[in-house]
């Protein structure tokens, strides 16, 4: 049921995974904080060793409606599988300690999928602070040409990107989540495709906003390294053999011929045996979806191995 325009919103609980970015989560937490839907909000701290823990300890003294999980150890984006264990909302937004919600997007949010009953997750757009011009990937999304029902509420989507994205938390949770093994860099895509295996749908949200100021705090060789290595694995777990074959040729022809795309593939390689057990080609049905999402990104200028 469509809740009130103004006031708290109980149908969403917000997610945020961080390590050693204590300012920019802090920053984060605030903001969220002054949303008029008031979510939840579950901060999962990946063994930060910046104070961070401390800092958000202290900041719910002024709002108990946040959530400290400290795992003890870097868990990636399996840190967000641990928090929506706790969630008790139908729905979980995600964003990084770089990213936050703008209000009235999580109230529309679970609209949508208050409305829909088959859609998994609406992907909002994403404005880059503090220039305010939308992310390149927006562009993308808006004219996915994924093919989709009529009833879905925007374009359909093949994957999502978890920092702007709000999930259904019952199909997150019987699709097994994220996979620990991929643990951080592209790991939605895995997501999104045994979502789509379900019979579930993703949409993008044109009226929905996520704002991000990149945070300077990242390592950008290491995120292609595991990018890239996830990607191989992610091929070779769901695509059918041709599919596989023709996409880890492409990659290998077109990503940056140096000694980090040479950890990927060597890193790929090494985890063989786990990839052909856990190896589940996907159907027909899905396979044409994913074709037509991979000619597109072939095309992409937001989606580069580079770093």
């Amino acid at each position: 049921m469509t809740q009130p325009e103004e006031g708290p919103d109980p149908r969403v609980t917000v997610v945020v995974i961080t390590r050693n970015r204590k300012d920019e989560l802090l920053r984060t937490l605030g903001l969220l904080a002054q949303l008029p839907e008031r979510p939840p909000v579950i901060v999962v701290d990946n063994a930060s060793t910046d104070g961070t823990a401390g800092a958000v300890r202290a900041v719910q003294a002024r709002h108990p409606q946040i959530t400290l999980l400290s795992p003890g150890r870097n868990t990636g984006a399996v840190g967000r599988n641990l928090a929506v264990r706790q969630v008790g909302t139908p729905y979980v937004a995600f964003c990084d300690d770089d990213s936050w919600w703008a209000p009235g997007s999580l109230r529309g949010a679970a609209d949508r999928l208050d409305a829909h009953p088959r859609l998994a997750g609406v992907v909002a757009r994403i404005v880059v602070e503090p220039e305010g011009t939308e992310d390149p990937v927006v562009a993308e999304l808006r004219n996915s040409p994924v093919p989709g029902p009529d009833w879905l509420p925007g374009p359909a989507l093949g994957s999502f990107l978890a920092a702007a994205t709000c999930l259904r938390v019952s199909a997150f949770r019987a699709a097994g989540g994220f996979e620990p093994r991929l643990w951080l860099g592209g790991e939605e895509e895995l997501l999104a495709t045994d979502l789509a295996v379900r019979g579930w749908w993703l949409s993008f949200a044109e009226q929905l906003t996520v704002h991000h100021a990149p945070s300077l705090v990242r390592d950008a060789t290491g995120r292609r390294v595991d990018g890239l290595r996830n990607t191989l694995w992610y091929t070779w777990l769901r695509r059918p053999l041709p599919a596989a074959l023709r996409r880890t040729w492409y990659l290998a022809r077109t990503v940056p011929r140096d000694a980090a795309s040479a950890r990927a593939f060597t890193r790929a390689a090494a985890a063989l045996p786990w990839v052909l057990a856990n190896r589940r080609p996907v159907p027909a049905t899905v396979e044409e979806r994913l074709v037509t999402l991979e000619r597109a990104q072939r095309r992409s200028t937001a989606r580069r191995y580079v770093g």
